[in-house]
């Protein structure tokens, strides 16, 4: 699994599923979920270079999801949100992925890295788990987590 920065230029790309060679995307990327983030970052003229949208690449180096972050941390925080073609799902690549978006808020300075699921998306929630997070509360219909990442020093 490796995480691909998406550009604006490429996400309008995407939305338009006007693959060129060496994009290399699965049939149902992008999913429905990933539309609106999408078209947000096309229409961006100056996105964060670092807290954007990656397409999630499996083994083979097909885009078989997204993930994105929510912005850069504010106090110290970012959210983050994730999601795969159905049938890229149960081999490890969400949780791979999430542990990857970890690694990269840590460098890049934030605190702590936030994200939630439906209460009836049980993989989800193992993902979350999988990848250090712990459930901080529920409403209705989510199930909030976090994950308080290490100071450089310690």
């Amino acid at each position: 699994m490796r995480l691909e920065p998406i550009t604006p230029q490429l996400a309008a790309r995407i939305i338009a599923r006007d693959e060129q060679p060496g994009d290399r995307w699965h049939a149902e990327y992008p999913f429905a979920d990933e539309l609106v983030p999408l078209r947000m970052l096309a229409a961006a003229t100056d996105p964060h270079p670092v807290f954007t949208l990656y397409a999630i690449r499996d083994e083979d180096g097909v885009a078989v999801g997204g993930l994105g972050f929510f912005g850069p941390p504010e106090d110290g925080t970012v959210e983050i949100g994730y999601g795969l073609v159905p049938s890229a799902r149960g081999r490890g690549l969400a949780s791979d992925a999430v542990t990857h978006a970890v690694r990269i808020a840590a460098a890049h300075g934030a605190d702590r890295v936030i994200a939630d699921t439906d209460l009836a998306n049980l993989p989800s929630q193992r993902v979350l788990l999988r990848a250090g997070f712990t459930e901080s509360r529920r409403n209705g219909e989510k199930a909030f987590f976090e994950r308080t990442l290490p100071h450089p020093s310690a």
